[in-house]
């Protein structure tokens, strides 16, 4: 779950903050500690933010179930591949969606309108979602387009006022930062074991509706509290000093707006019509490479008109290679609610005492672990710096990719005794997948922070929140690319699903060697850092 982002405020003053606010107000909220020691504002984004990822990993792994189930069944009955790659666009479009919700907050709503109105956007989704049990199909996509947008919206602000509870940085900041993460894998943890159980055991609808009841909860906990706990905080977007200006710059906005609505309106209202069918594979395997191609085209665009010192350009290097070790890591991770779940589904004995578990139960694993094991992950990166032993960061690259690449190695053995039994009713341990994703979070644990912490040391001062749309960027990449191959995991061809892990855990290796190899290099090339930046 460690895919979230920490805000960086690049000026002393609070953003967002209503300009007419009296210091008074502002101090009162930021200095205050009824939140263990931390600002009560703390809690209001805290459970906002638990009950919009509740509502989040409480759907995205039972999508794909839903949508591969027979018609019989309840579901969709699509191709694998196809329901597979919808979640990869699903995942991917999220992801991109952070990066104009950002912009619109910051230069039209303000970080909290922008919450308010993205939270709503993401109850109205599952309510969507919830109604495909009478409409079908429109309401399901139309259902996922809406949360997209919502999140967009909530996801990167909820996270920027957090950074704006605390102006006086430090340690403080850092600690807020971690009681706030925890809410977010609560909330993953909790919402596989309710939404599975309801989903699998009574009805898909009734697990779609249970994510949307905890989104309605974290609308209303905003709703009542935000004004009271969070003062003046995001109440205002950044404004031109020039009134002509800044009404001519949102004129722009809100054209630019209207029609990247309008767009996207029109495409779903000709796909409800009929009039252009879409192909879930291709749009996937389109979107990767457009995707792809951006990143090439701004990293040349950096190196060659950004105006970068010798000293930036090296660092900028550093992190296209982490951005692309990143990405890899992300597409085999990201097979969590795909392929790993429909090898829950189909070849796990999920059988306890006579009875059959929820096949998104195992989902809970992977925040079990990130709670119980980042504590010591901390402690132990805390350990080494003191002896000055700390790994740098392309070596806990190779540490997150090598531990991925042996969760798959042990799910290419699990597939295996499947294939060597036939096939045919064949089930597994279920402590196969939880081996393999107790070293998928270890991977997790060892790349993640350490990509959000070196995005923010290695850009370049003005590009700094640039590099963070990067790093979502790498993300959204790597879900489409889980998407794509997500989807192998067939009883109708046993032999793709170890050829599926194998090749995964391969690449895994394969790229930890290499940046292994890129070790001495790229420490010499992140020297080239400034001091003011170390």
């Amino acid at each position: 779950m460690a895919r979230e982002t920490k805000p960086l405020l690049t000026e002393p003053e609070v953003a967002g903050v209503a300009t007419d606010a009296p210091p008074s107000a502002l101090e009162r909220v930021t200095s205050d500690r009824g939140f263990f020691g931390h600002p009560r504002g703390l809690s209001t984004l805290f459970f906002t933010e638990m009950w919009e990822r509740f509502s989040y990993y409480g759907i995205r792994p039972l999508l794909v179930l839903f949508m591969t189930a027979a018609l019989l069944d309840g579901g969709f009955g699509f191709e694998r591949t196809a329901a597979s790659s919808i979640v990869g666009i699903y995942a991917a479009g999220v992801y991109l969606a952070a990066l104009p919700g950002g912009w619109v907050a910051d230069r039209l709503l303000g970080l909290r309108r922008a919450i308010w109105y993205g939270a709503i956007l993401i109850a109205l989704g599952h309510l969507s979602i919830g109604l495909s049990a009478i409409f079908a199909h429109r309401a399901f996509f139309l259902g996922l387009i809406l949360i997209v947008l919502g999140t967009g919206l909530l996801k990167p602000n909820i996270s920027a006022i957090v950074g704006d509870l605390y102006p006086e940085s430090g340690s403080r900041r850092d600690a807020g930062f971690s009681i706030f993460y925890m809410g977010i894998n609560i909330g993953a943890l909790v919402a596989p074991l309710i939404t599975g159980f309801l989903g699998e055991k009574i009805g898909w609808h009734w697990g779609f509706g249970a994510a949307g009841v905890g989104m309605l909860i974290g609308v209303i906990t905003f709703r009542l509290r935000a004004d009271r706990t969070l003062g003046p905080i995001g109440v205002e977007p950044s404004r031109d000093p020039d009134p002509a200006r800044q009404a001519r710059d949102e004129r722009r906005m809100k054209a630019g707006l209207v029609a990247g609505l309008a767009l996207i309106a029109g495409i779903v209202i000709l796909g409800m019509l009929g009039v252009i069918t879409i192909d879930p594979v291709a749009v996937a395997e389109s979107m990767s490479y457009v995707m792809l191609a951006m990143a090439l085209v701004y990293f040349a665009y950096l190196f060659l008109l950004g105006g970068l010192t010798t000293g930036e350009k090296k660092r900028v290097a550093v992190i296209v290679v982490l951005f692309l070790f990143a990405t890899i890591f992300w597409a085999a991770f990201e097979q969590a609610p795909t392929s790993l779940n429909l090898f829950a589904r189909d070849y796990t004995d999920r059988v306890v005492f006579g009875w059959e578990m929820p096949t998104l139960w195992l989902q809970s694993a992977n925040s079990f672990f990130v709670i119980t094991l980042a504590p010591v992950f901390a402690a132990i990166w805390t350990a080494l710096g003191r002896r000055h032993k700390d790994p740098s960061s392309p070596a806990k690259f190779g540490f997150g990719l090598f531990f991925a690449g042996l969760g798959f190695l042990i799910m290419m053995w699990a597939s295996n005794v499947v294939i060597a039994g036939g096939g045919n009713g064949v089930r597994v341990s279920p402590w196969w997948l939880v081996a393999s994703y107790f070293f998928q979070t270890i991977g997790e644990l060892s790349l993640s922070p350490v990509g959000l912490s070196s995005m923010t040391k290695l850009a370049p001062r003005k590009f700094t929140g640039q590099m963070m749309g990067v790093w979502f960027l790498a993300a959204a990449l790597g879900n489409l690319i889980a998407g794509l191959v997500g989807g192998h995991v067939n009883p109708e061809n046993l032999q793709e699903m170890p050829q599926l892990f194998r090749q995964t855990s391969m690449s895994l290796f394969v790229a930890a060697a290499v940046i292994a190899l890129l070790v001495i290099p790229i420490r010499r090339m992140m020297a080239s850092e400034s001091p003011a930046r170390q």
